[in-house]
């Protein structure tokens, strides 16, 4: 009977998320790992680069019925960066797709985004912003169960249901935009700040009848890169996010230590904290361009003792590369990011 009642109790907490718009959207605790899900203005932000090309993974609430995987990829590319004397364009992509529960809800979004990037002086940038995509999500009604198939000792799915579901899938259009700014006095400090909102045009979302409105996503972050020494470089940051009710705070810190002395390989290890939810382990190794951070989520909220808190793994990988013949040397500008 307890396992009757935590399965009913995480099935309505995923049907929750599907039909109103007060829910969460689909995150990464890596958020500086998925820019460009972040802030559009980041597309095209690559202090140490000039194209990106990131995947992540997370896998959540494994020890419960209803799990949710989530996956993205995205690419993002500098243009005119040696044409233009006082900045230049970004342009990238990214797909987002989540699986969750027992009746297959699929997630999918895919977005194009686009930024401009202009240099203030010779120690500050500003980015803005702005992505345009489809979002799309269905569900497998046939494998879902209702509070009016229950008997009192089981689901009896031969019971018809009186859920007024009136379509498994729904499509629409999405819109986000975002600024970002960069600050970099000295070789040894960087500090980036930025805000972006989503679904700026409220988009519909539900398999119910009805007008259910996504509601706006602000988010707001705060970083810094600080190298303390040869070997050991800083990366303390803050986000937020706010949609309807729902709100999202992590504080945290990573750092990267020098493992080769010329920085070709570096070893990665931090500690997040998203309020009221859960405390996020990092830990990452880098070989030249290629970067692999893996973090586990330990929950501690109330769900705890529904999760065992086992709240969520994630696997995020990043590699940052340069066009051919380009050398940050000969460039008429770049940003300044603290580096071994």
């Amino acid at each position: 009977m307890k396992q009757t009642v935590k399965f009913i109790t995480w099935l309505a907490i995923g049907m929750f998320a599907v039909t109103r718009g007060q829910a969460q959207d689909l995150h990464f605790s890596q958020y500086f790992n998925t820019p460009l899900l972040t802030n559009p203005a980041n597309t095209g932000f690559i202090p140490d680069g000039n194209y990106r090309i990131g995947v992540n993974y997370r896998n959540q609430w494994a020890s419960v019925p209803v799990p949710y995987k989530t996956m993205s990829a995205s690419a993002d590319f500098q243009l005119l960066r040696d044409r233009l004397e006082y900045g230049w364009l970004g342009v990238g992509a990214v797909i987002l797709r989540d699986v969750a529960g027992s009746g297959n809800l699929t997630s999918t979004k895919v977005y194009g985004s686009v930024a401009y990037h202009q240099l203030l002086g010779q120690s500050s940038l500003l980015s803005l912003g702005f992505n345009v995509g489809t979002a799309g999500k269905r569900v497998d009604i046939t494998k879902l169960t209702f509070g009016d198939q229950w008997n009192g000792k089981f689901f009896d799915a031969g019971v018809p249901s009186a859920e007024p579901i009136v379509q498994s899938k729904v499509n629409y259009f999405d819109l986000q935009a975002g600024m970002n700014y960069a600050y970099f006095p000295t070789e040894n400090i960087y500090i980036n700040a930025g805000v972006s909102v989503q679904h700026i045009n409220k988009p519909r979302e539900t398999f119910y009848a009805g007008n259910n409105i996504i509601d706006r996503r602000y988010i707001g972050f705060l970083n810094a890169s600080i190298k303390m020494s040869d070997k050991v470089i800083i990366n303390p940051s803050a986000y937020y996010a706010r949609q309807a009710a729902a709100q999202e705070i992590v504080l945290g810190m990573n750092a990267a230590y020098n493992l080769s002395g010329d920085g070709v390989q570096q070893l990665h290890g931090g500690i997040y904290y998203r309020a009221k939810d859960a405390a996020i382990f990092l830990v990452g190794y880098q070989l030249n361009n290629v970067k692999l951070m893996f973090n586990y989520d330990i929950t501690t909220s109330t769900l705890a003792s529904s999760n065992n808190r086992r709240g969520a793994y994630e696997i995020g990988i990043v590699y940052t590369g340069l066009y051919p013949n380009w050398s940050f040397n000969n460039a008429k500008k770049s940003t300044i990011c603290p580096s071994f």
